[in-house]
């Protein structure tokens, strides 16, 4: 198996708020970035999807080193989803897990691959971290760029409306 080094990151202005999620991925000499936004989201789900886009971008089932500054996403995926999906995707106390598409989906992504996950300290001058909140922070500048204010407002509230 190919050995890969994946950093992620997400986040949004204003949480909920328009957000962006970035990986870089490694191999040997090889670097990948990939990026994306969306107009309204969270941050949880932002970090969700950076793990997911990085996973799903490797062609071949790989032994991965996953860094992120995520508490909610490493703990989620070492300890928690096992028992949501013990209990049918409800928590401990039987309420609905928070985003449960993007956890089923990083579930599913990870099958093939063997990963160790690793918890970095964010904002503290770790390159390849710093390298990923740069480019999800592009990520939300190309999503507000592309939408007015009103655009951007009106998508808020439909997310918002749509969470509860």
């Amino acid at each position: 198996m190919k050995k890969i080094v994946i950093h992620s990151d997400g986040g949004c202005h204003g949480n909920p708020g328009p957000g962006g999620w970035a990986a870089v991925l490694a191999y040997g000499k090889h670097r990948r970035e990939i990026n994306g936004g969306v107009p309204a989201t969270t941050n949880n789900r932002m970090e969700l999807q950076a793990a997911i886009e990085a996973l799903r971008i490797l062609k071949e089932p790989c032994e991965i080193d996953f860094h992120t500054d995520s508490q909610y996403v490493r703990n989620g995926i070492r300890e928690w989803i096992a028992g949501w999906k013990r209990n049918g995707w409800r928590t401990s106390t039987k309420q609905p897990v928070k985003n449960a598409d993007l956890w089923q989906e990083l579930d599913a992504a990870t099958i093939r691959h063997k990963i160790q996950w690793h918890w970095v300290k964010g904002h503290a001058g770790h390159s390849d971290n710093e390298r990923c909140d740069q480019l999800a922070n592009e990520a939300i500048a190309k999503v507000k760029s592309s939408h007015t204010p009103a655009q951007l407002a009106s998508l808020l509230e439909a997310f918002k409306t749509a969470a509860v």
